[in-house]
């Protein structure tokens, strides 16, 4: 049985009984990264062998485990942080392992997608998810479909951005959807958790005029 096991995005408080108790008797937990997931494993006393499963992970190695999985290896997937799958590497091997009939069973807990929506008071029943912005190739086109959705389609857009690109790409929000309204969250659940609003033009000023305040993880609401 293959387990899809949710992590603390930052607080390794929040975790559910049931990950912990699942992290401990899976056979192998799968890791995006084991040095990342050795430290939330030590920090609850978990033993279980790690092993490495990302997005350049070859297909040989996915097709070796999809077959210890059928043989009736109890395996946990999990990422650095957060709900697998949900921008994040996981799909291809719950995909496989669906394909060879193999149990998929989610264990749900932390998202930042969900933690900002819980806190954006906005009216969220229906979204567009964009994941992230691309680097650099088809970043206007990217703000140009968040600009469409929210100003045209009248549906809220989430995004998640980092620490390197979350300044400019607000900026050039601003550009494509000056009316808009804007909430970014910055450092869920960890010591230096903010959450601003404002439009995009006013954050992007924010973080131009604060720079130390650009670290970590960030999730922007668009409406």
């Amino acid at each position: 049985m293959l387990f899809i096991v949710a992590t603390p995005i930052g607080n390794l408080e929040d975790i559910t009984y049931r990950a912990v108790r699942v992290l401990r008797e899976a056979d192998v937990v799968l890791c995006e990264d084991t040095r990342v997931t050795r430290k939330l494993l030590a920090h609850y006393d978990i033993t279980t062998p790690t092993r490495a499963v990302h997005q350049h992970t070859r297909d040989a190695i996915l097709v070796q485990i999809v077959e210890e999985l059928r043989a009736g290896v109890n395996m946990a997937l999990v990422t650095d942080a957060g709900t697998p799958g949900l921008s994040d590497p996981g799909n291809q091997l719950v995909a496989a392992a669906v394909a060879a009939g193999v149990t998929v069973t989610p264990v749900p807990g932390p998202s930042a997608l969900a933690a900002a929506v819980s806190v954006a008071g906005v009216d969220l029943q229906r979204f567009a998810f964009f994941a992230y912005p691309p680097h650099k190739k088809g970043r206007q086109t990217f703000f140009r479909r968040v600009a469409h959705f929210v100003t045209e389609e009248r549906l809220p857009v989430i995004y998640y951005d980092s620490v390197h690109r979350v300044a400019k790409n607000l900026a050039l929000l601003a550009d494509t959807a000056p009316d808009a309204h804007v909430i970014v969250a910055r450092e869920l659940t960890k010591l230096h958790e903010e959450i601003l609003r404002g439009t995009a033009a006013d954050l992007a000023a924010h973080f131009t005029a604060h720079p130390d305040t650009l670290r970590g993880e960030f999730v922007v609401v668009v409406y």
